[in-house]
């Protein structure tokens, strides 16, 4: 059955024979006599907005909790969000999300182990072993290179104490630690200019781990609200994919269907434009982008917090409470794009596994000033995985979004003048040519959240934007039998419209673990609410 078609489906009721025009949901959506409270409340209409992650992870959570009523509205014509999974050249390449980080208390490492061991890799030693070359085509020597990247990845280790008494940025923090460092005995006969330039191109590392356009916007306090899961935090999907995950949640492998359980359940190819949260029935109204209407008992808002920060004032009708709109607005997001090149063949050594990009003073008065001033941020390229032909790039901050807004053409020839002026190889023109958008899709607006000083000085953080929307319900209805410790609990308030994404995760925001944890924690609050045992259903343990 295709949603947005009017389906007519004649079924035998009671031995009478009925008509039922049915728009929107499937045909689980017809309540018929003698159906229990629990079988009713199950067949309550939910919408999740966004198929990334949280969405897909959401809805096929709310249906292995019993719900049955459940449409997936996405805005692209894919499903996936910020796991975006391509062809190119031998292979896949992930133009979003890539690694799953860490193994301990990782949804995503855990439900990966469980379905099969070998779908993931560890791709570590590729940033962990690269070249430092500096823009005259000089490369730093070994030596002197593995001394710097020491001294920042000692501060991977003491920041975690030190940042908690910290009432500035990341950025004043690991400036001060790192020329602390250097100025130790140990360390005098290291060239001030390389150290400088190593710095610099480190600190643009770190805007792409954090999404930040400078290290000075990331609260030092704020970033210890990231927790890390112990283990490789570097693990990749091998020639697969991130698009791997989705598969398993939606089981598309085991069915041998493209969307698993999903299938007939998604509405792709279509944005949301109007949420109505304050209907007399205390239902949702949802107005898509096809001109169509959709009311229904529960929605899941699963955007990015870019599409939030860009859209809630027209989005949500009435305007969301000044508590949402606050975290909405001191929650930051930023923008990291890739930069991926096929060469014909592979030109540097086996060994060789990618090179940082360290500019001198005088080198960078080539370029600043003119149409090529964006390549300053480019900070690296990097092997890829079950890819000998490609180099990956990334980029960050505003220069990452003005790559965005310029021809194809003129991104590659610039990205060309980086390989020829620090490499001294004899480079090849590329053979294919990608790179990744984030910010200028309005479906994104950005990559993904970090802690920002606004965020602290506000006062506000993920708590806050995963507060749902509720309005005053009477108690559902429920087995007899139903043993869930929460529904002892006084209900009145029933949520409406509830927030998932990586942006709402406490803990593990601007992950995809982060992102899968949210949606099933929005599945587990309407299991609650109705009173399903959510132990049963084998989540309890995993939230």
């Amino acid at each position: 059955m295709l949603y947005g078609k009017w389906t007519v489906i004649k079924l035998k009721c009671l031995e009478l024979q009925c008509t039922i025009a049915i728009s929107k949901f499937p045909m689980h959506n017809i309540q018929l006599p003698g159906m229990s409270g629990a079988q009713r409340n199950q067949d309550r209409k939910i919408v999740v907005i966004g198929a990334g992650a949280s969405g897909v992870a959401c809805a096929t959570k709310l249906l292995e909790l019993g719900f049955q009523n459940v449409l997936v509205v996405e805005a692209e014509d894919r499903l996936g969000g910020r796991i975006h999974t391509i062809p190119f050249a031998d292979n896949v390449i992930d133009l979003g999300a890539q690694w799953c980080h860490g193994e301990r208390d990782n949804i995503v490492y855990e439900l990966t182990r469980k379905q099969d061991e070998e779908l993931l890799e560890s791709t570590g030693p590729v940033y962990e072993n690269y070249e430092c070359v500096r823009s005259n085509g000089d490369v730093v020597p070994e030596e002197v290179s593995s001394r710097l990247k020491a001294i920042v990845g000692d501060s991977l280790v003491t920041r975690q104490l030190e940042l908690r008494h910290c009432s500035g940025s990341l950025g004043s923090y690991l400036t001060n630690k790192f020329y602390d460092t250097l100025r130790r005995p140990e360390n005098s006969d290291i060239d001030a200019e390389v150290a400088s330039e190593f710095f610099v191109n480190y600190q643009k590392f770190e805007n792409s781990v954090e999404a930040s356009d400078t290290l000075e916007q990331v609260s030092g306090r704020g970033y210890l609200d990231y927790w890390e899961c112990e283990g490789d935090i570097l693990l990749n999907w091998k020639d697969k994919g991130y698009v791997e995950l989705l598969r398993l949640l939606m089981r598309s492998r085991e069915l041998n269907v493209e969307h698993g359980v999903l299938e007939q359940r998604l509405l792709l190819g279509t944005r949301v434009v109007k949420i109505n949260w304050n209907r007399n029935d205390g239902r949702v109204e949802l107005q898509m982008s096809n001109g169509e209407t959709c009311i229904a008992d529960h929605v899941v808002v699963t955007v990015s917090l870019g599409v939030l920060k860009d859209q809630h004032l027209r989005l949500f009708e009435p305007q969301l409470p000044v508590e949402k709109q606050r975290a909405i607005d001191g929650l930051a997001f930023g923008t990291v794009n890739k930069i991926f090149v096929e060469f014909p063949e592979a030109f540097w050594p086996e060994d060789w596994t990618g090179f940082t990009m360290l500019w001198r003073d005088e080198d960078l008065d080539d370029i600043r000033g003119t149409s090529r001033a964006w390549l300053e941020d480019v900070f690296g390229f990097y092997r890829v995985s079950y890819q000998p032909r490609i180099l990956a790039g990334w980029i960050t901050n505003e220069s990452g979004r003005h790559m965005e807004t310029l021809p194809v053409d003129e991104v590659q020839a610039g990205v060309m003048y980086l390989f020829r002026r620090f490499l001294r190889w004899k480079i090849p023109d590329p053979a294919n040519f990608r790179t990744s958008a984030w910010y200028t899709n309005d479906n994104f607006r950005g990559s993904y959240s970090y802690r920002s000083m606004d965020t602290e000085q506000l006062g506000t953080g993920a708590r806050e934007l995963s507060h749902p929307l509720t309005v005053v319900a009477t108690t559902p209805e429920k087995d007899k039998d139903s043993e869930d410790e929460a529904w002892q609990q006084s209900r009145c308030d029933r949520p409406i419209v509830q927030f998932a994404g990586e942006a709402s995760s406490e803990h593990y925001y601007s992950t995809v673990h982060g992102a899968v944890e949210a949606g099933w924690r929005e599945a587990r609050r309407l299991a609650q609410f109705y009173g399903i045992s959510v132990s049963r259903s084998g989540t309890k343990s995993q939230l």
